[in-house]
Protein backbone atom coordinates (compact mmCIF):
# COMPACT_ATOMS: atom_id res chain seq x y z
CA UNK A 1 0.00 0.00 0.00
CA UNK A 2 1.00 3.70 -0.95
CA UNK A 3 -0.59 6.78 0.54
CA UNK A 4 -1.31 9.73 -1.90
CA UNK A 5 -2.89 12.10 0.44
CA UNK A 6 -5.54 12.51 3.08
CA UNK A 7 -8.52 14.01 3.10
CA UNK A 8 -8.28 16.25 5.72
CA UNK A 9 -7.43 19.65 4.95
CA UNK A 10 -5.59 21.59 7.82
CA UNK A 11 -6.69 25.15 8.67
CA UNK A 12 -3.22 26.99 8.77
CA UNK A 13 -0.16 26.45 6.53
CA UNK A 14 1.89 23.32 7.45
CA UNK A 15 5.31 26.09 7.77
CA UNK A 16 7.37 23.51 9.81
CA UNK A 17 6.61 20.67 7.63
CA UNK A 18 7.30 22.26 4.38
CA UNK A 19 10.73 23.60 5.79
CA UNK A 20 11.68 20.18 7.43
CA UNK A 21 10.98 18.44 4.23
CA UNK A 22 12.89 21.32 2.33
CA UNK A 23 15.97 20.58 4.23
CA UNK A 24 15.86 16.69 4.42
CA UNK A 25 15.43 17.25 0.37
CA UNK A 26 18.83 19.82 -0.02
CA UNK A 27 20.96 17.67 2.65
CA UNK A 28 20.24 14.45 0.76
CA UNK A 29 21.48 16.18 -2.71
CA UNK A 30 24.01 18.01 -1.47
CA UNK A 31 25.58 14.35 0.34
CA UNK A 32 23.87 12.06 -2.29
CA UNK A 33 25.77 13.91 -4.97
CA UNK A 34 28.95 13.42 -3.23
CA UNK A 35 31.48 10.70 -4.77
CA UNK A 36 30.20 7.39 -3.09
CA UNK A 37 33.74 7.51 -1.21
CA UNK A 38 33.11 10.89 0.69
CA UNK A 39 29.42 10.15 1.18
CA UNK A 40 29.71 6.87 2.88
CA UNK A 41 32.10 9.24 5.22
CA UNK A 42 29.53 11.73 5.99
CA UNK A 43 27.35 9.06 6.91
CA UNK A 44 29.66 7.48 8.92
CA UNK A 45 30.89 10.92 11.10
CA UNK A 46 26.94 12.06 11.38
CA UNK A 47 25.48 9.07 11.71
CA UNK A 48 24.05 7.52 15.16
CA UNK A 49 26.50 4.45 15.88
CA UNK A 50 24.76 2.71 18.90
CA UNK A 51 28.54 1.67 20.40
CA UNK A 52 29.46 4.91 20.47
CA UNK A 53 26.69 6.64 22.17
CA UNK A 54 26.31 4.42 24.75
CA UNK A 55 29.99 5.55 26.00
CA UNK A 56 28.72 9.00 25.58
CA UNK A 57 30.69 9.96 22.17
CA UNK A 58 29.11 11.37 19.15
CA UNK A 59 26.27 12.42 20.70
CA UNK A 60 25.35 15.05 18.12
CA UNK A 61 24.74 12.11 16.02
CA UNK A 62 21.29 11.81 17.73
CA UNK A 63 19.88 15.33 16.17
CA UNK A 64 22.47 14.85 12.65
CA UNK A 65 21.28 11.28 11.95
CA UNK A 66 17.93 12.23 11.88
CA UNK A 67 18.38 14.27 8.87
CA UNK A 68 20.68 12.16 6.46
CA UNK A 69 19.13 9.41 4.11
CA UNK A 70 20.75 6.41 1.90
CA UNK A 71 18.90 6.42 -0.97
CA UNK A 72 16.26 7.94 -3.45
CA UNK A 73 13.57 5.56 -2.15
CA UNK A 74 14.69 5.91 1.83
CA UNK A 75 14.23 9.69 1.50
CA UNK A 76 11.08 9.35 -0.93
CA UNK A 77 9.47 7.16 1.68
CA UNK A 78 10.00 9.76 4.82
CA UNK A 79 9.24 12.34 3.35
CA UNK A 80 5.85 11.24 1.69
CA UNK A 81 4.85 10.03 4.81
CA UNK A 82 5.71 13.95 6.47
CA UNK A 83 4.10 15.20 3.94
CA UNK A 84 0.61 13.70 3.93
CA UNK A 85 0.43 13.23 8.01
CA UNK A 86 2.78 16.15 9.00
CA UNK A 87 0.67 19.24 8.01
CA UNK A 88 -2.21 18.42 10.25
CA UNK A 89 -0.57 17.49 13.52
CA UNK A 90 1.36 20.57 13.52
CA UNK A 91 -1.85 22.53 12.66
CA UNK A 92 -3.24 20.52 16.28
CA UNK A 93 0.07 20.92 17.97
CA UNK A 94 1.09 24.56 17.04
CA UNK A 95 4.22 25.59 14.84
CA UNK A 96 6.93 25.52 17.49
CA UNK A 97 5.16 22.68 19.53
CA UNK A 98 5.24 20.46 16.60
CA UNK A 99 9.09 21.25 16.08
CA UNK A 100 10.04 20.66 19.20
CA UNK A 101 7.95 17.59 18.84
CA UNK A 102 9.51 16.21 15.92
CA UNK A 103 13.26 16.58 16.72
CA UNK A 104 12.55 15.38 20.55
CA UNK A 105 10.81 12.18 19.17
CA UNK A 106 13.70 11.90 16.36
CA UNK A 107 15.84 11.74 19.39
CA UNK A 108 14.11 9.56 21.53
CA UNK A 109 13.39 6.92 18.90
CA UNK A 110 17.11 6.68 17.94
CA UNK A 111 17.80 6.34 21.92
CA UNK A 112 15.47 2.98 21.88
CA UNK A 113 17.24 1.92 18.85
CA UNK A 114 20.16 2.14 20.84
CA UNK A 115 19.17 -0.01 23.57
CA UNK A 116 18.19 -2.93 20.99
CA UNK A 117 21.31 -2.55 19.49
CA UNK A 118 23.95 -1.68 21.82
CA UNK A 119 27.48 -3.38 20.38
CA UNK A 120 26.46 -1.74 16.67
CA UNK A 121 28.83 0.49 15.29
CA UNK A 122 26.52 0.54 11.84
CA UNK A 123 25.61 4.23 11.11
CA UNK A 124 22.11 4.60 11.65
CA UNK A 125 20.38 7.55 9.58
CA UNK A 126 17.12 8.45 8.71
CA UNK A 127 13.78 10.74 9.83
CA UNK A 128 11.91 7.58 10.16
CA UNK A 129 12.01 7.44 14.26
CA UNK A 130 10.42 11.05 14.24
CA UNK A 131 8.22 10.46 11.26
CA UNK A 132 6.94 7.38 12.64
CA UNK A 133 5.98 9.68 16.29
CA UNK A 134 3.95 11.92 13.78
CA UNK A 135 2.14 8.99 12.62
CA UNK A 136 1.33 7.97 15.76
CA UNK A 137 -0.08 11.61 16.80
CA UNK A 138 -2.26 11.47 13.57
CA UNK A 139 -3.65 7.82 14.70
CA UNK A 140 -5.23 9.41 17.84
CA UNK A 141 -6.17 13.21 16.86
CA UNK A 142 -7.79 11.73 13.47
CA UNK A 143 -8.17 8.77 12.85
CA UNK A 144 -11.52 8.85 10.90
CA UNK A 145 -9.71 10.83 8.02
CA UNK A 146 -9.71 9.09 4.59
CA UNK A 147 -6.27 8.15 3.46
CA UNK A 148 -6.05 8.16 -0.49
CA UNK A 149 -3.97 5.09 -0.86
CA UNK A 150 -2.98 2.72 -3.86
CA UNK A 151 -2.75 -0.84 -4.11
CA UNK A 152 -0.84 -3.07 -5.51
CA UNK A 153 -1.60 -6.91 -6.60
CA UNK A 154 -3.17 -8.17 -9.77
CA UNK A 155 -4.31 -4.82 -10.57
CA UNK A 156 -3.85 -1.37 -9.18
CA UNK A 157 -6.44 0.27 -6.95
CA UNK A 158 -6.89 3.30 -5.71
CA UNK A 159 -8.76 3.55 -2.58
CA UNK A 160 -9.73 5.93 0.37
CA UNK A 161 -9.17 4.08 3.81
CA UNK A 162 -9.81 5.04 7.37
CA UNK A 163 -6.11 6.38 8.82
CA UNK A 164 -6.96 3.84 11.49
CA UNK A 165 -6.68 0.72 9.80
CA UNK A 166 -3.96 2.44 7.45
CA UNK A 167 -1.86 3.26 10.66
CA UNK A 168 -3.20 0.38 12.42
CA UNK A 169 -1.45 -1.76 9.71
CA UNK A 170 1.82 -0.09 9.38
CA UNK A 171 2.54 -0.13 12.71
CA UNK A 172 1.65 -3.95 13.02
CA UNK A 173 4.19 -4.28 10.41
CA UNK A 174 6.33 -2.88 11.98
CA UNK A 175 6.49 -4.27 15.01
CA UNK A 176 6.51 -8.17 13.60
CA UNK A 177 9.74 -7.10 11.91
CA UNK A 178 11.06 -5.29 15.00
CA UNK A 179 10.12 -8.64 17.07
CA UNK A 180 12.18 -10.73 13.57
CA UNK A 181 15.11 -8.45 14.63
CA UNK A 182 15.40 -9.62 18.25
CA UNK A 183 15.95 -13.13 16.46
CA UNK A 184 19.66 -12.18 15.11
CA UNK A 185 18.15 -11.71 12.02
CA UNK A 186 19.85 -8.57 9.94
CA UNK A 187 17.13 -6.33 8.36
CA UNK A 188 19.27 -3.09 8.09
CA UNK A 189 16.24 -1.44 9.07
CA UNK A 190 15.42 0.40 12.68
CA UNK A 191 12.51 -0.99 13.44
CA UNK A 192 12.59 -0.19 17.14
CA UNK A 193 13.01 3.27 16.29
CA UNK A 194 9.66 3.43 14.43
CA UNK A 195 7.98 1.38 17.04
CA UNK A 196 8.83 3.70 20.02
CA UNK A 197 8.72 6.82 17.68
CA UNK A 198 4.91 5.90 16.98
CA UNK A 199 4.06 4.79 20.68
CA UNK A 200 5.79 8.32 21.63
CA UNK A 201 3.55 10.10 19.10
CA UNK A 202 0.41 8.33 20.65
CA UNK A 203 0.96 9.30 24.23
CA UNK A 204 1.88 13.04 22.91
CA UNK A 205 -1.34 13.42 21.28
CA UNK A 206 -3.46 11.33 23.89
CA UNK A 207 -2.12 14.64 26.01
CA UNK A 208 -2.07 17.25 24.03
CA UNK A 209 -6.00 16.11 23.67
CA UNK A 210 -6.17 16.10 27.21
CA UNK A 211 -4.66 19.70 27.92
CA UNK A 212 -7.36 20.77 25.03
CA UNK A 213 -10.40 19.47 26.37
CA UNK A 214 -9.13 20.68 30.27
CA UNK A 215 -8.76 24.37 28.62
CA UNK A 216 -12.75 24.23 27.06
CA UNK A 217 -13.57 23.37 30.34
CA UNK A 218 -11.87 26.01 31.94
CA UNK A 219 -12.34 28.66 29.81
CA UNK A 220 -15.99 29.74 30.31
CA UNK A 221 -14.79 30.29 34.29
CA UNK A 222 -12.23 32.47 33.46
CA UNK A 223 -13.60 34.72 31.18
CA UNK A 224 -16.80 35.15 32.16
CA UNK A 225 -15.60 38.13 34.48
CA UNK A 226 -16.97 42.08 33.86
Amino acid sequence: MLPIKDINRPSRPAIVTKMLIAINIVVFVYTYLKPLRVFQQIVYEYGVKPALILQGKELYTLFTGMFLHGDITHIFGNMLYLWIFGDNVEDRLGHTTFLVFYISSGVIASLVQVFFTPSSMVPMIGASGAVSAVLGAYLIMFPWARVLTLIFGWFIWMVEIPAYYYLGFWFLLQFLYGLISLRGVALYIAYWAHISGFILGIIVAIYARYKYRRRLYREPYEVIWI
